[in-house]
């Protein structure tokens, strides 16, 4: 399937089918489940509290991978505030300061965020990803994107701070996830 195809395929789904282009692939990205979407609102309410100047975008459909081949539908975006404004349903990813995901209960959607979305986000040239993994109970913080890969992962469990480096900056406190882990 060819970038172009895929992206009229989004286009004419329903507003209930959330689509992704991961790795050459059709993927269906599934929707947040009650902790996940507890897990996004805190994510926004703290760092909106931080006054870091950015704004935490949930849902953003990013191009990614190497040449912007993916379309990946972030479960987050960190940008300065009003950075999408009068973008398309899919953004370059230039200023995006860091992508994030929330693993949910589902295989492929765990296979992406863990092993492809990684790869993708750093191809694209984004600095920081954050993955919040509730299966193992962890968050990792992958930085320093080199040729399509992340050149460093730091994985603390939930419950330590967290440190995401410059271009974001901020020590995340992660006791509070231990709430939504299902």
């Amino acid at each position: 399937m060819s970038v172009g195809d895929f992206e009229e395929l989004a286009r004419l789904a329903p507003e209930t089918v959330w689509l992704e282009f991961v790795a050459g692939r059709l993927a269906v990205k599934r929707g947040p489940d009650g902790s996940r979407s507890e897990i996004l609102a805190w994510l926004q309410r703290t760092f909106a509290e931080a006054d870091l100047g950015l704004w935490l975008y949930t849902f953003r459909g990013l191009r990614a991978e190497a040449d912007g081949a993916g379309r990946f539908l972030t479960d987050g975006a960190l940008a300065p505030a009003r950075h999408f404004a009068g973008h398309g349903e899919w953004s370059d990813p230039e200023g995006v300061l860091m992508a994030f995901e929330v693993t949910a209960d589902d295989v492929d959607t765990d296979h992406h965020n863990r092993v492809e979305k990684p790869d993708g986000y750093a191809a694209a040239g984004i600095p920081v990803y954050l993955l919040i993994d509730r299966d193992d109970c962890s968050v990792t913080v992958f930085t320093d994107p080199e040729d399509g890969r992340y050149r460093r992962q730091v994985k603390e469990p939930f419950g330590a701070s967290a440190k995401i480096p410059a271009p974001v900056g901020f020590t995340l406190e992660t006791e509070q996830l231990k709430e939504f882990v299902d």
